[in-house]
């Protein structure tokens, strides 16, 4: 009987062998040891971070000092959301997207009602000017610019209901919401708050 050495045929088909088993033990290991989610990317694994705590305040002062820093920080992260639109950090009264989408209706459009401050105060200045005609046309104007505040109103608020109507049918009352838009359109486009999202002219 002639004995044959093992060869690299030999060596080869044992390698060939054993390399599934292998395999499998690697993926059952990976999936045992794996965390069943989507490893975080550095950025936001770096935010999630909390570091070190701070030492607690030695002394009644340096600890009255820290809780005002603390509600100062907080009051900024809630002035920040609201200007933002975050419905997190906005009252009830602004929340929800029909409040959105009437906020950028009415931020779309050049809106008549936001001249109403600098008319208000051109017509204060005139009713102490001590002149008959002068203060006769400070009413006249005042009347005037009351009724184009009136009849643009009165479209601002059929588009809204007609938007509000087309993308959100199951809002039932619209009454609300168009006296929101039209108190938001009497205001000054850089004093609005929330702060506008669209710009002049926008499809919104």
């Amino acid at each position: 009987m002639k004995l044959r050495l093992p060869g690299r045929r030999d060596r080869v088909t044992t390698a060939t062998q054993t390399a599934p088993d292998t395999a499998a033990d690697g993926v059952q290991l990976v999936k045992s040891s794996g965390k069943g989610r989507p490893t975080p990317k550095r950025t936001e694994a770096q935010g999630r971070r909390p570091g070190p705590p701070p030492p607690p305040p030695t002394t009644r002062k340096e600890a009255y000092a820290r809780a005002r820093q603390q509600q100062a920080q907080r009051r900024a992260d809630t002035r920040a959301g609201m200007a933002r639109g975050d419905d997190s950090y906005l009252p009830a009264r602004d929340r929800g997207p029909v409040r959105r989408l009437v906020r950028d209706l009415v931020d779309a459009r050049r809106n008549a009602g936001s001249w109403f401050l600098p008319v208000a105060a051109l017509v204060l200045v005139g009713y102490f000017i001590p002149s008959p005609a002068v203060q006769n046309y400070t009413v006249l104007l005042w009347f005037l610019f009351f009724l184009v505040i009136i009849v643009d109103s009165v479209f601002l608020g059929r588009r809204i209901k007609r938007a509000v109507a087309e993308r959100f049918p199951d809002q039932k009352a619209t009454k609300g919401v168009v006296w929101y838009g039209v108190s938001r359109a009497t205001m000054i486009r850089r004093w609005r708050f929330p702060k506008p999202e669209v710009a002049l002219g926008a499809d919104v």
